[in-house]
C-alpha cells in the first residue's frame, strides 16, 4: 500500500505552563474523519516547550498503524525542530549550533521514534489568533495543568 492510500489523521496539539519552568498541561485532539479524540495531561514541574512536544508525542501514542499525519500546532520550536533541525541534530550527535547539547532530547527521540512508521507534515498556525481546534487544546492544556 502507497503512503498516499493511507487515511489522513488530523493532530492538533499545544502545551502551556504557569510560569516557566512551573507546572505545566499539553492538549490535542486527533480527528479522523468524522471520529475525534481529545487528549489532555500535565506535569507538576515543566517547561512550555516540554508541554509542547509532549503533545505531539502523546498524540502521535494513539495511532495503532501507519497514517497520512497532518500535526498543526501554534509552536514554532516544536515544527522547525522536526522540519528543519532535527537531522543536523543527528548528524552532530544531538549538538545544537552552539555545540550544546540538545534541550528536550528525549522528547525529540520520541517525536522521531513515533513519527517514523507515518507520513507526517508539520503544520503552524498563530495561536490565539482565533483557530478553533488550537483554541480547544490551548483550553485543554490550561485545563490539565495541576494545581
Amino acid at each position: 500500500m502507497a503512503v498516499s492510500d493511507y487515511q489522513l489523521v488530523e493532530i492538533f496539539c499545544d502545551g502551556a505552563c504557569s510560569g516557566n519552568p512551573g507546572p505545566g498541561g499539553y492538549g490535542a485532539i486527533l480527528r479522523f474523519g468524522r471520529h475525534t479524540k481529545e487528549i489532555s495531561g500535565g506535569a507538576k514541574e515543566t517547561t512550555n516547550n516540554r508541554m509542547e512536544l509532549t503533545a505531539a508525542v502523546e498524540a502521535l501514542r494513539q495511532l495503532k498503524r501507519p497514517c497520512r499525519v497532518q500535526i498543526t500546532t501554534d509552536s514554532q520550536y516544536l515544527v522547525k525542530g522536526m522540519t528543519e533541525w532535527i537531522a543536523g541534530w543527528q548528524r552532530k550527535n544531538w549538538r545544537n549550533s552552539k555545540k550544546e547539547p540538545v534541550v528536550n532530547k528525549d522528547l525529540w527521540v520520541q517525536l522521531l521514534t513515533l513519527s517514523a512508521p507515518h507520513s507526517v507534515q508539520w503544520q503552524w498556525v498563530k495561536g490565539h489568533a482565533g483557530h478553533t481546534e488550537n483554541e480547544r487544546c490551548d483550553q485543554l492544556a490550561r485545563e490539565a495543568i495541576p494545581q
